[in-house]
């Protein structure tokens, strides 16, 4: 997760679709051929973007972890974040209506 979080920084730069972008997860499959990769939200333009830069992640994560093999990486939003997001809404609303 760290070296994930670390590469997208760097690219940041280069690409701003990639801005504002955390990293909350990673579901690597047993075989390490697929990894899903949670996002604490994906902002329009932000899925393209990793898209286009999986293969520099990849390569950032061959670099800095010694795996057998380097797992092909999809991106997704953490449905976590969007579940507390509907809970602290619905909290704001009884707060705001009152009992």
């Amino acid at each position: 997760m760290q070296v994930l979080g670390d590469a997208l920084e760097r690219l940041r730069d280069e690409d701003e679709r990639l801005a504002l972008l955390t990293v909350t997860g990673v579901d690597a499959e047993p075989d390490l051929r697929h990894a899903t990769v949670f996002m604490a939200s994906l902002p329009e333009g932000a899925l393209p973007a990793l898209a286009a830069r999986r293969g520099d992640l990849q390569a950032a994560i061959a670099r800095e972890v010694r795996l057998k093999r380097t797992p092909t990486l999809r991106f997704v939003a953490d449905p976590a974040v969007t579940a507390g997001e509907r809970v602290e809404e619905a909290l704001r609303r009884v707060h705001h209506d009152g009992p």
